[in-house]
């Protein structure tokens, strides 16, 4: 036997040794997100924004006169001044919101001439961050469309650089003067517009059961809670698969009556599901006649959009735990020409169908953008 006199028993148990510290397993659990409410959510997530943005101004021209021994009427040598730097905004995948982005924002102003023919540097360029999909218009006119990941527009463009005195040198003025100043940069005031770029968007009335069926196959945290408009902002949850494709999934807040029309939460979010691939009618079974949820919610997308309520789509009846939601289901079934999947967000009943289906909708939709020749969205 191994053991000697002294040792305890219990380090030689094979169950005891460790050749890491419990600080440093690897089969620890990852902590887990800190919650954040609705009311906090609303300062990281914006849609819109109003910003002004000014051209870099150019640089001046230079104004000087060569000298040297024996050379003391050299002539001017004066350089041009350096233009100015754009205001440039850049789609870029990991922005999410447009709360990063500031009211006001100018170019790096060009420098000045100098003497000996010497040029001035160059203004850099602002180079402003945005998310995919943001709309950038003018006057209420739409001037750029940032759909894609890198996709640059030129915001103000910076002011032209002055010339120097040695530009003007010619055989009628041999010893000009006359040196101009750098022009100022372009002056705008743009209106920033941010629609979500998700594959599938959850359409449905307040207290569908969006928020908590986005929960159950996301890592998404939207606000639960048992009144209507709990969700006041779009959230995105991304649904991994085991081949490590991501499918980003919308939870648009609900949408009533008249929607299109801007009431209730209005066409301010009507807009995040023009950029959606696909939609997710999510209906609460345990109403009656839930069939004429869908009537009223293709009715709203076709008036605010037409064409919008003829993506492809799925039905979901959520809340089919409920008594109610069996004796539903059927006549919903037989009132709806499309697929109907009946679930649960709450227990998780039937999820892997709903999953199954939504990965046959994003296979299709990256079908048909390769055979466009189109690069897909990926999350």
């Amino acid at each position: 036997s191994p053991w000697k006199p002294g040792l305890p028993l219990l380090l030689l148990s094979p169950q005891a040794f460790s050749t890491t510290c419990t600080r440093c397993a690897k089969d620890r659990r990852l902590r887990r997100k800190r919650a954040i409410s609705e009311r906090q959510l609303t300062r990281y997530f914006v849609d819109q924004r109003r910003v002004r943005v000014v051209g870099g101004q150019g640089g001046g021209g230079g104004h000087s006169f060569h000298s040297e021994p024996r050379k003391v009427f050299g002539g001017p040598d004066g350089g041009n001044g350096g233009d100015g730097g754009h205001v440039i905004f850049k789609a870029d995948q990991q922005m999410k919101s447009l709360s990063s982005v500031f009211p006001f924002y100018q170019g790096f102003h060009g420098e000045r001439g100098g003497s000996k023919n010497c040029y001035g540097a160059n203004g850099a360029h602002m180079y402003v961050k945005v998310p995919v999909g943001t709309l950038v218009k003018e006057d209420g006119r739409v001037v750029a469309d940032l759909t894609q990941h890198g996709e640059e527009y030129i915001a103000a463009y910076g002011g032209a650089g002055g010339k120097g005195n040695r530009f003007f040198l010619s055989n009628e003025n041999r010893a000009p003067k006359l040196f101009t100043p750098g022009e100022p940069g372009q002056e705008r005031v743009l209106h920033l517009e941010l629609k979500t770029t998700a594959h599938a968007g959850l359409v449905g009335f307040p207290n569908a059961g969006k928020s908590s069926l986005l929960r159950a196959i996301s890592r998404a945290k939207p606000a639960v809670a048992a009144y209507p408009f709990t969700t006041l902002n779009p959230h995105v949850g991304i649904v991994h698969y085991q081949d490590y494709e991501q499918v980003a999934v919308a939870d648009i807040p609900g949408l009533i009556k008249g929607a299109h029309q801007n009431r209730g939460l209005g066409t301010a979010f009507l807009k995040h599901i023009e950029r959606c691939r696909f939609l997710l009618y999510v209906l609460d079974l345990s109403v009656p006649q839930p069939w004429t949820q869908l009537q009223d919610l293709k009715y709203e997308l076709e008036a605010y959009e037409k064409g919008l309520s003829e993506r492809p789509c799925v039905v979901i009846g959520n809340k089919v735990d409920l008594a109610q939601s069996r004796i539903n289901l059927p006549l919903l079934r037989e009132q709806v020409a499309e697929r109907v999947i009946a679930l649960s967000a709450l227990t998780g009943d039937n999820l892997e169908e709903l999953l199954l289906h939504l990965r046959e909708l994003y296979d299709t939709y990256v079908k048909t953008e390769q055979s466009r020749g189109q690069s897909p969205v990926k999350w």
